[in-house]
């Protein structure tokens, strides 16, 4: 086996809570480089004292990609492998040598297992597939934000199942610099389906409702946004714009649609059996979540939200079918949403009633 050398790059700014953690599972790496954006903490102190080279340079007008570029400038020319990494993510021990097993002269790019979220038990929430390790040389990053590696030659990407990247964000942070960046990201590129698709679900996430709807819509309209799970899930939220605005008749139909363009994913059944249930139509509701729990397979895309694979779907089914008088199936039901929510009180109040019903 060839003996690649592999560089970690990344950009931080007061992430001094994180980075004994991050250097320790980089520890496999043959060098570490860490372009601080302006730190007021004791990031660069501490970094420096694990023996991480660390820059400085301070980029204004703030864009992402500028400071990604400018990071990945800093890798020497004779490292064969770049792995970008945030300081609120770590790497699972035992990453290099996956990541040989599957590297050659060939390949530019890996994918490899990202658990963005996890919930307060340790189980992984949303995952996906990420790739951003790739060959030195061979990449730009582009967009002011959800900024991205944008191939400079041809690529061959490759997947390596024993690499897991997880994400432990710090939930204080504000995001309140993405949607103006966003909006200069479509502006700069208006036919970019990715953008449009994120500046939309952010207006949604600002409760800008209108806004959303309207950006949404650009999306699903534009010629590149071909991609069926991003189009559901642009369909799925703009049902969630019109349920804010108690259009509930317009958010049935785009939910109906969403279904309609990727059945194979659960997140459009669900929140459409959600609907259903608070207008107390429990059969329709029940109907919609069997549905979604005959979908086994999670999405290996960033499209996957957790709601649809946590105890919520156990516990929502559990009541529309106690309602319904399955009692036996309600049960079972809350039984299942237990086993992944252990702690919950109501759950287990739940048990007690619906065990009541059976004979």
């Amino acid at each position: 086996m060839k003996d690649y050398k592999v560089c970690v790059y990344a950009i931080a700014k007061n992430e001094e809570q994180f980075v004994r953690r991050w250097v320790n599972s980089l520890k496999e790496a043959d060098k570490i480089i860490v372009l601080d954006t302006g730190s007021t903490d004791n990031t660069v102190g501490l970094l420096k004292d694990l023996g991480v080279e660390v820059h400085t340079q301070i980029f204004a007008p703030w864009r992402f990609d500028d400071a990604r570029n400018a990071s990945l400038a800093l890798v020497p020319k004779d490292y064969d492998i770049c792995i970008c990494i945030d300081l609120d993510e770590i790497m699972v021990e035992g990453w290099k040598k996956e990541l040989l097993s599957v590297w050659n002269d060939g390949v530019t790019r890996v994918r490899y297992n990202y658990n963005w979220s996890f919930d307060e038990y340790g189980h992984p929430g949303t995952s996906f597939l990420s790739n951003k390790i790739h060959k030195n040389g061979y990449y730009k990053w582009t967009h002011p934000v959800h900024e991205v590696l944008t191939p400079l030659k041809e690529e061959k990407e490759v997947l390596c199942k024993g690499i897991t990247i997880n994400h432990y964000p710090d939930s204080t942070k504000p995001r309140s610099s993405y949607l103006p960046l966003l909006e200069l990201s479509v502006k700069e590129d208006p036919e970019d389906d990715r953008n449009m698709h994120y500046l939309g679900r952010e207006y949604m996430y600002y409760r800008k409702w209108d806004e959303a709807i309207a950006t949404l819509k650009k999306h699903l309209n534009l010629k590149k946004a071909t991609w069926k799970d991003e189009r559901a899930a642009s369909m799925r939220f703009i049902g969630r714009c019109y349920k804010a605005k108690e259009e509930i008749d317009e958010a049935i139909n785009w939910y109906e649609m969403a279904i309609k363009e990727a059945p194979y994913l659960r997140e459009g059944y669900v929140e459409l059996a959600f609907i259903y249930y608070e207008k107390e139509e429990y059969l329709k509701a029940y109907d919609y979540l069997r549905k979604a729990l005959e979908i086994k397979e999670k999405s290996n895309s960033y499209i996957n939200e957790e709601f649809a694979w946590n105890a919520f779907i156990y516990d929502l089914i559990s009541i529309c079918a106690f309602n319904l008088g399955y009692y036996e199936e309600s049960v079972s039901y809350v039984k299942k949403a237990l086993s992944l929510d252990k702690n919950n009180i109501r759950l287990q109040l739940n048990l007690e009633q619906m065990e009541k019903y059976v004979s």
